[in-house]
């Protein structure tokens, strides 16, 4: 089977040269393993990261070996009692064909919400790599359990036309957000916040700085602020929260390629008076809130209140390119690769 490798580590901006795909064995799964055809793969933000050798949350990759990251996959061979061969399963050996992993490591996805091989559930299968995944409980658990979300509050968030961000809003307006405004980059996205997501105004970041364009779509002020973005984005925010307003620091997309270290907000001094909060997150200490997110979730995209977006790009040989157009902003909602055949 085919497996993307890192070949060498990017400065600045991934270039296509930096990845290389490769044929790779398929191991025999061993006692207590199973082996994996994936179906769907994800390629995330966080990723960017993993390529510098840095010392971080997440291990780096390491050059000339298989890269990793979620994937849905079908079980073509099980040595454990605990997983059926056909079962449709969750893991972390993305970026290629097939893998051999311990069943320990898989999670099964249940056959009435997407784990059925048939098509027969009510959820897609890809659905346990954004809405139902990593990205989903990022957005629930970074607005609740960190941003401590209030009834009333007002929400802004920053690129909200993403996996995480468009999640984000939308959460704000079911548990009773005052107002919600989102930035984006693109016309065509600001139409999707204000339309069918429901945000209450939006902007394109494009089109001016981002403080003047958050003052007129939130005039008196924030009280939340996800951020997904960072630079100019933070010291908007910054500047718009209210006494005692609190910012959930999930992402910094803006820095990820940069060379130089970046400028700070340059209003920090305004944290003090107005007594903020900010707060940094990473999804893996929420874990045990999986149950209660997934319940929750799975309810609004049934009822239809919140929907599956994503950006679906067909075929392996497609999946470096996938990743650097995500970098760029080429994704609505989540990004998925989907393997043919």
């Amino acid at each position: 089977g085919r497996a993307w490798h890192l070949v060498s580590r990017p400065a600045g901006r991934p270039r296509p040269e930096d990845f290389a795909l490769r044929e790779i064995p398929v191991a025999e799964p061993g006692e207590g393993e199973v082996t994996v055809r994936n179906l769907h793969l994800s390629v995330d933000p966080y990723m960017r990261g993993r390529m510098n050798d840095v010392k971080s949350y997440v291990a780096p990759y390491a050059l000339d070996a298989p890269m990793d990251g979620g994937a849905v996959g079908e079980v073509i061979a099980s040595r454990t009692p605990d997983i059926a061969e056909g079962a449709l399963v969750v893991h972390h050996l993305g970026w290629r064909e097939y893998a051999t992993l311990p069943a320990r490591h898989a999670t099964v996805i249940p056959a009435d919400a997407g784990g059925d091989p048939s098509g027969k559930g009510d959820i897609s299968p890809s659905a346990y790599l954004g809405v139902l995944g990593m990205p989903g409980l990022t957005a629930w658990a970074g607005l609740l359990e960190v941003g401590g979300f209030r009834p009333g509050d007002a929400v802004f968030v920053s690129g909200a036309a993403g996996a995480v961000g468009g999640l984000v809003g939308r959460i704000a307006r079911l548990k009773g957000a005052s107002r919600v405004v989102g930035s984006a980059g693109s016309p065509e996205k600001v139409r999707l916040l204000t339309g069918e997501y429901g945000f209450d105004a939006a902007f394109d970041y494009h089109d001016g700085p981002v403080r003047d364009r958050l003052r007129e779509a939130a005039p008196e002020g924030i009280d939340l602020y996800f951020d997904n973005v960072g630079g100019e984005h933070l010291e908007a925010a910054i500047g718009a929260l209210r006494v005692h307003g609190r910012a959930v620091i999930c992402g910094m997309i803006s820095q990820y390629n940069a060379t130089e270290p970046p400028a700070a907000p340059r209003n920090l001094a305004q944290v003090i008076g107005k007594r903020l909060r900010l707060e940094g997150m990473l999804v893996g200490d929420h874990h045990a809130s999986r149950p209660r997110f997934l319940e929750e979730m799975t309810g609004w995209l049934r009822s239809g209140e919140i929907d599956n977006r994503e950006t679906v790009v067909r075929g392996i040989d497609h999946a470096a390119r996938a990743f650097l157009d995500l970098l760029d902003g080429g994704n609505t909602g989540k990004m998925i690769v989907t393997l043919d055949g």
